[in-house]
């Protein structure tokens, strides 16, 4: 049986936004918004913000239970002073809770007083998005179906 911990992050993250974008309305204010202090403009890819969701989605799994504070600073980056000193920047928190709203709606996670956590159908998608993952490796990597 897959886990979802067993498949590359990137191969997870890229099926579980394809899922999700068919099942999430994107927001108004995305194709204006820049993703934390630490970014000058706003990302490249017309799907970020499926991806971010996704993406989000595993770290709850990974991270759970877990705040918007900590997935703030988990998505944040070095913030260019000039010829100062660098110092940590927050990711946008907006973001993250408004994505963090739309899986609950979902039912995908679950909100307690020490943060998100993961529900069964939210396992239930990962690891369903982990076994598509995994067959898309074993084709294109033949010797890793031994691993997985």
């Amino acid at each position: 049986m897959v886990n979802f911990k067993d498949i590359p992050p990137e191969m997870l993250i890229k099926e579980l936004s394809g899922r999700l974008s068919k099942e999430i309305e994107e927001p108004k204010w995305v194709k204006e918004v820049k993703t934390g202090q630490h970014k000058e403009r706003g990302p490249n890819d017309v799907n970020w913000y499926y991806i971010r969701v996704a993406s989000l989605l595993r770290k709850v799994a990974v991270n759970s239970p877990i705040g918007i504070e900590k997935l703030a600073s988990e998505y944040g980056g070095k913030v260019d002073r000039g010829s100062k000193a660098h110092h940590a920047g927050k990711g946008s928190r907006k973001i993250l809770r408004n994505a963090l709203q739309d899986l609950e709606k979902l039912g995908y996670v679950l909100k307690n007083k020490k943060g998100r956590t993961l529900s069964s159908a939210g396992a239930k998608l990962l690891n369903s998005a982990a076994v598509n993952a995994a067959g898309q490796l074993k084709e294109s990597i033949p010797s890793i179906e031994k691993y997985i």
